[in-house]
C-alpha cells in the first residue's frame, strides 16, 4: 500500500470527492423499470439523445467471449502480434484489429485533427471470433449495418484503471461509435476534465452505467460534441470493451500526413588541400583567365618582378649588381 494509504486511484478519488456518489441521484428525474434515465440538465439531455443501450448478449454468450479475449492477451504476451496491434499502458491495455491510429503521446504535433491511421497491414486482422461472435449478433439485432465495421479495439482495464476524456477523431470514424461490455459493470462518463499530480476528474455532465453484455451506440451530440471517459472508480473490477467503428475513406494515413518543407542546408565552403598562404587575403584575386594570360606573357618576356610584397624578390638599394634575397614563406 502507497504511503498515502490508498491501494489504488479509485479509493483515493473516492476520499478527495466524497459527493461523487450522490451525484446520479442528484442528477436524475426519473427512473423507469428498464433502468433508462431522464436528466433535467439541459446539456445531459442533449448527451442522453445520442445514446443508444440495448441488451443483446447473454450470460452463456458474455463466457464464451471472454474467453476469447484472454486469448487475445495471452497472445499478446507471447509476442503473436504485430507491433501496433497492441498498445499497453498503466492498468489499461489495447488492441487494434483491422485498423489503428496514432494518438496522444503517439503524436508528434498534439491536439484535435493530428491522428492518423497506421499503414495498411500494421495491425493484425479482425479475429474470426469477433465477426462470428459480435458482429454477426448485432447485425442481426440491427444495431449496425452489414458490412459496416472495419475496425475493432479491445480495451482491457484492470481495476483502478481508466482512459481519459477524448472524442473519437471525427476525420478517422464514421459515426455511430459502438461498443460492447464484458466481464463487469461499469460506467462511462460525458463532460469530465482530468489532471494529474494528483490525479483529479471533475464532475461529469452525465453518467451512464454500462452492464455486463450490454451494447452502447453514440452517435449525434454523444459521439462528437462532449467527451466521454472511464473514471478509476468505476473500474472496480476487471473490464473489457469491444469498439467497433468503420473508418472514413479518406482517413489520413501515416504515410499521408504532410511533411514541413525541408530548410535548405547553407553552402559550405570548400576545404583547401593546400596549406593557407597567409599573404592571399592581402592581394587581389586573380581569375583563371587572367592565370593563363601571365603564364604566355611571362614565357614570352623576362620575369617582372614585384617590389610591393616581401615575400618576392627585394632589389638592394645600393646597386643593380647587389645580392638579392629571396624570403620563405611560414
Amino acid at each position: 500500500m502507497a504511503a498515502s494509504g490508498f491501494s489504488d486511484l479509485r479509493e483515493k478519488l473516492k476520499s478527495m470527492t466524497p459527493h461523487r456518489d450522490d451525484y446520479k441521484n442528484k442528477n436524475r428525474h426519473r427512473e423507469s423499470s428498464e433502468d433508462e434515465f431522464e436528466y433535467s440538465d439541459p446539456e445531459a439531455r442533449r448527451v442522453q439523445s445520442g445514446i443508444v443501450q440495448v441488451e443483446v448478449f447473454s450470460q452463456e454468450e458474455c463466457d464464451i467471449i471472454e474467453r476469447k479475449i484472454d486469448e487475445v492477451v495471452s497472445d499478446a504476451e507471447a509476442g503473436l502480434y504485430r507491433e501496433h496491434t497492441v498498445d499497453r499502458a498503466p492498468l489499461r491495455n489495447k488492441y487494434f484489429f483491422g485498423e489503428g491510429y496514432t494518438y496522444g503521446a503517439q503524436l508528434e504535433k498534439r491536439g484535435p485533427g493530428q491522428e492518423r491511421l497506421y499503414r495498411k497491414g500494421e495491425v493484425d486482422d479482425i479475429p474470426a471470433w469477433v465477426h462470428d461472435l459480435v458482429i454477426t449478433k448485432l447485425v442481426a439485432s440491427g444495431v449496425i449495418p452489414e458490412g459496416f465495421v472495419n475496425s475493432a479495439v479491445i480495451n482491457d482495464y484492470q481495476p483502478g484503471g481508466c482512459i481519459v476524456s477524448h472524442v473519437d477523431p471525427l476525420h478517422i470514424f464514421a459515426r455511430p461509435i459502438v461498443s460492447v461490455s464484458f466481464f463487469s459493470d461499469s460506467a462511462l462518463c460525458f463532460g469530465c476534465r482530468f489532471q494529474f499530480k494528483p490525479i483529479r476528474v471533475s464532475e461529469p455532465v452525465l453518467v451512464l452505467p454500462v452492464k455486463r453484455g450490454s451494447v452502447t451506440v453514440l452517435s449525434g451530440y454523444a459521439a462528437d460534441d462532449i467527451t466521454h471517459c472511464i473514471r478509476p472508480q468505476d473500474i472496480k473490477e476487471r473490464r473489457a470493451v469491444i469498439i467497433l467503428r468503420k473508418t472514413r475513406p479518406d482517413a489520413p494515413r501515416v504515410d499521408q500526413s504532410p511533411s514541413p518543407p525541408e530548410r535548405p542546408s547553407p553552402l559550405k565552403a570548400k576545404r583547401a588541400h593546400r596549406r593557407a598562404d597567409p599573404d592571399a587575403a592581402h592581394r587581389p584575386r586573380v581569375l583563371e583567365m587572367d592565370k593563363e594570360e601571365n603564364r604566355r606573357s611571362s614565357s614570352s618576356r623576362p620575369h617582372r618582378r614585384n617590389n610591393s610584397s616581401e615575400n618576392y624578390w627585394r632589389r638592394s638599394q645600393d646597386s643593380e649588381g647587389s645580392r638579392k634575397v629571396k624570403m620563405r614563406r611560414h
